[in-house]
């Protein structure tokens, strides 16, 4: 059940060729430990091209493309989406324009701002260690997918769709999927680094959740993928840091 589970989270979370059937989908929108478990697995893939001896451009150019080949633009329209929303005001005009397939400044500068930032976080993650690199990306990857399993157990829908399939969880899962995520803390020299990511990540995420709630009325696919995005984006600034100082 939970390798069912596994295959359907990948299957939605990635564009690894693992298969899409009903049953894998079923499974994983009923299993919060999914999440992190599938983190594991991007997190592993996503750490290859900043490991290659080659220069540091060259690295961070790998690493956006190796993001968005293996975990697709799903979750990067997300944010656009929500970027556009944040650009106007009232619930109804963020709700209208998060169905709008036009494309606004706010999708834009979003967008523009995950990339750079993406960039920037690999050009600083490639001049670390080796060991540091992989336990860096596999831990932000884990943390951004703990978040959004903390999103399902804990969010309310907005409306009817993809997000409120992804909210048959329970706290109690959830707990479940934050201790599949501990072995992450054992990735680095001390776990403080493990611990201040993850932390980071779920602040990331309830920032986003509050903001949602009260803007948007709910968590909607569109939330689940910027939650993705950006909480990822921080773990792996913060990774850095904690590593340097520490």
């Amino acid at each position: 059940m939970v390798l069912t589970a596994v295959r359907g989270a990948l299957g939605f979370l990635s564009r690894l060729p693992v298969g899409h059937d009903e049953a894998a989908w079923d499974a994983f929108r009923r299993s919060s430990v999914a999440f992190p478990l599938a983190g594991y697995v991007i997190g592993v893939f996503l750490a290859v091209p900043l490991l290659l001896p080659l220069s540091t451009p060259v690295d961070a150019a790998l690493f956006l493309a190796t993001v968005y080949g293996v975990t697709g633009i799903n979750h990067v329209d997300g944010l656009a989406d929500l970027g556009d929303a944040a650009a106007v005001h009232g619930a109804e005009k963020r709700r209208a324009v998060m169905k709008d397939t036009d494309v606004g400044v706010g999708a834009l500068l979003a967008v523009a701002l995950l990339v750079a930032g993406l960039a920037l976080a690999a050009v600083g993650v490639v001049a670390l260690p080796l060991e540091a690199i992989v336990a860096i990306v596999v831990t932000a990857e884990v943390s951004a997918k703990l978040g959004m399993a903390g999103l399902a157990a804990f969010g309310s829908p907005a409306h009817e769709g993809l997000g409120s399939q992804l909210m048959d969880q329970t706290p109690r899962g959830f707990v479940v999927a934050a201790i599949v995520s501990v072995p992450t803390l054992a990735l680095s020299w001390s776990p403080l680094v493990g611990i201040v990511m993850i932390s980071a990540s779920l602040l990331t995420t309830a920032v986003v959740g509050r903001w949602v709630r009260s803007w948007l009325g709910g968590i909607s696919g569109d939330v689940f993928g910027a939650t993705n995005e950006l909480s990822r984006l921080v773990a792996l600034h913060v990774g850095v840091v904690v590593w340097t100082l520490f």
